[in-house]
């Protein structure tokens, strides 16, 4: 690694720690010079509070509220027909958003909180040319002109297709997007040409500049039958220039190491096959014990 590689992952840390970590109230200034003041309290599991003025909104995921002042009314609306597609909705998702208001005529307050342990990622959408992709519970709450479309596939670029399915939800307009990312949070500036691989549930958002590939790690009938993701058997190798967010402990396996734990081993037939094999023994010798039986 050269000194200069070496002072910009300095600077990117640096950059991490003083945004996502301390507790110092930030200011979002939009293009009409309107002015959003936000704060991100707490560690490993935090929450954000944003101040809103008479009349201001904050649109967020269902279900991510923590508190608010009296003031804020809260409705859950049916997004757009471009932001949640009917797919969306047939397979379960929930097609739903919810709005808070300050009805008031002082200055109001809510408070949004990430669903597991993570940090809070305040991302700026003018700064990633008006758009950013990202996985789908990575997207928290929004304040300003924002949108979240899901499936939606776009043919500029030559891998937009592959990167859009990889993560699966577009964050697009001109306001500012608050994303949550599990266990720690790393950001990694790619200049041009530069190469990064990164396992593919560690990915939390990136600019739509970065252009990926797909590399299998292993057999791909793994792959196929759901055992690649959890075992780095599937990566993305990204090339700069762009923004990547990368988290190290993605919902999913955060969930998957619980259910782990909780699940008795004996019960797993997937990870004891010697298990499988005795059940199948004694169910044949049991058949043949009957059959022997009736025969006599």
């Amino acid at each position: 690694m050269n000194r200069n590689t070496h002072n910009r992952d300095r600077q990117q840390h640096t950059l991490i720690h003083n945004t996502y970590t301390d507790n110092r109230w930030r200011r979002r200034t939009s293009p009409d010079d309107a002015v959003t003041p936000f704060q991100i309290l707490g560690g490993e599991a935090q929450i954000v509070q944003i101040m809103l003025k008479p009349e201001d909104k904050v649109s967020a995921k269902p279900g991510c509220m923590c508190y608010m002042s009296g003031s804020i009314q809260m409705e859950n609306v049916y997004a757009p027909e471009n932001e949640a597609g009917m797919w969306q909705w047939v397979f379960g998702k929930n097609a739903t958003k919810t709005i808070f208001v300050n009805s008031g005529s002082t200055d109001g307050f809510v408070a949004m909180a990430a669903p597991s342990l993570g940090r809070i990622l305040p991302i700026d959408l003018a700064r990633f040319g008006g758009e950013i992709l990202c996985q789908p519970d990575a997207f928290l709450c929004s304040i300003g002109d924002v949108k979240v479309s899901s499936n939606t596939f776009d043919q500029r670029g030559p891998n937009r297709n592959v990167v859009e399915r990889l993560l699966r939800q577009k964050v697009s307009g001109q306001g500012l997007a608050f994303m949550v990312g599990g266990g720690s949070v790393v950001q990694k500036n790619l200049e041009v040409g530069e190469i990064l691989s990164v396992d593919i549930c560690s990915i939390i958002a990136l600019s739509t500049t970065v252009d990926v590939q797909i590399k299998y790690n292993g057999p791909m009938r793994r792959v196929v039958f759901g055992q690649g993701e959890n075992q780095n058997m599937v990566t993305a190798m990204m090339r700069g220039p762009g923004i990547v967010f990368i988290q190290s402990m993605p919902f999913p396996r955060l969930s998957q190491s619980i259910a782990r734990v909780v699940t008795s081993p004996n019960m797993r037939l997937r990870d004891n096959p010697r298990l499988l094999m005795q059940i199948l023994v004694f169910s044949f010798l049991a058949y043949l014990v009957l059959v022997l039986y009736t025969d006599f």
